[in-house]
This record gives structure tokens, sequence and C-alpha cells, in this order.
């Protein structure tokens, strides 16, 4: 599975409708943005089950601002609809396959994570 682009209206329904969602928020202008994307995208090619979703903070200011995005790119995880991981800056191709791994260990029913 590709990236796909995440809207405001869709944001609550994805996260809430997948085991596994990874949302990088991002803009065109932001080098670290263009030097991530290829590592999400080849995690979103490695790991089809996990939705890899891309927000374009100029376009979803509302959403960015919300979700208190101060610095770009900001990955979050999320699973069974529930914020476990927020990071800003571009992650490396092995920390990010660190952090699927993570994700799919964690057992979130047994944790109290934060709610969306």
């Amino acid at each position: 599975m590709t990236t796909q682009d995440l809207t405001a209206a869709e944001f609550i329904d994805t996260v809430n409708g997948s085991d596994i969602v990874l949302v990088d928020f991002w803009a065109s202008w932001c080098p670290p943005c263009q030097a991530f994307a290829p590592t999400f995208e080849a995690s979103s090619e490695k790991h089809p089950d996990i939705v890899h979703a891309k927000v374009d903070v100029q376009v979803e200011r509302e959403l960015a601002a919300a979700k208190q995005i101060r610095s770009i790119p900001t990955l979050m995880a999320f699973k069974k609809g529930h914020l476990l991981v927020e990071q800003a800056g571009a992650l490396p191709p092995a920390a990010l396959e660190r952090l699927v791994q993570q994700l799919r260990d964690f057992d979130v029913d047994a944790a109290q994570p934060t709610e969306v």
C-alpha cells in the first residue's frame, strides 16, 4: 500500500478505523520532510497492513493546529485509535522500522494510552 493524503474530515475515521496508523505531518517547502518522504513511502510498501497517511500542514492548517504540530516533519503513531507516539524530526529507516515493530508488539488493551 502506498501513502495516502489525509484531510481533517477523514482523520478520526482513519485513526479509529485501522489497527495501526502512521501519520506524517509535512510541507512541500520543508527539506527534512522531503528527506523523510522516501523512508515513509518505503515503509508503506513494506508494511501494507499499516495505514501510512500524510497531512500537508499548509493545506490542513486547522488539523495541524488541533494536533499542536509545532515542528515538521512530525510523525504520529496510533494503534486502535490511541496515540502512542508523537515524534518530531525525520526518522532514519532503521528507527522507523523499530517503531513499526514496537507498535505491532504493544498491547494497547493492557495499557491506558491517550485517546485521539
